[in-house]
């Protein structure tokens, strides 16, 4: 089970993240409670062992902007997030970095479907936190997909049993307030996620 913990901006949190075995550590550098600055970003990302992903999270931002601030940040993958055209992908390929497509569950969840590496499936309200009827695309979603929207250390086993993913991602479920992460939280969701796989 590959485990993606997102809208880090805390060292002890990325700390917290590493130590549970987190496989991605992802810093939005969009409009967000959550958001960092590219400069800020590569200071956390420098803490970032390399066996971690971490990934630069987008949300309607150009292909031209995007390239800015992930060479700022340093970061080791692209995370689009929301209707992205399949353009926006194949203009970022000259990063040579892994890209991830974060959609809602209504939209095409062929892995690969727009040239990119990962597929992350995000409940109707992304963003939202809500829980949803993560069972829906268990057999609409394709190749390395994680699952996201929702999710927490106490639901995330159900939700993985019932949506069969490659991979989890969250970002609220593990915050005490929001856009204030919890290390406790993460070490907990890391846990059950893979002791749910």
């Amino acid at each position: 089970m590959f485990v993606k913990i997102c809208g880090l901006r805390e060292p002890e949190h990325i700390e917290a993240a590493v130590e549970a075995g987190a496989d991605a550590i992802g810093f939005m550098l969009t409009v967000s409670p959550r958001r960092v600055e590219p400069e800020r970003a590569a200071e956390l990302a420098a803490l970032v062992p390399g066996h971690v992903l971490t990934v630069g999270v987008f949300h309607g931002e150009s292909p031209d902007e995007v390239r800015q601030a992930a060479r700022a940040s340093g970061v080791r993958a692209i995370q689009l997030h929301g209707r992205h055209p399949h353009q926006d992908f194949i203009d970022l390929k000259d990063l040579g970095l892994p890209l991830l497509r974060a959609v809602p569950f209504d939209s095409d969840l062929r892995c690969g479907a727009f040239g990119e590496d990962m597929l992350l499936v995000d409940a109707p309200r992304a963003g939202s936190g809500e829980p949803w009827d993560w069972a829906a695309v268990r057999d609409r979603a394709t190749g390395k997909w994680l699952l996201a929207g929702g999710l927490n250390p106490s639901n995330v086993a159900e939700a993985v049993a019932a949506a069969r993913p490659w991979g989890a991602d969250v970002s609220s479920g593990v915050e005490v307030s929001r856009g204030i992460k919890d290390g406790a939280l993460i070490r907990a969701f890391v846990a059950a996620a893979r002791g749910a796989a």
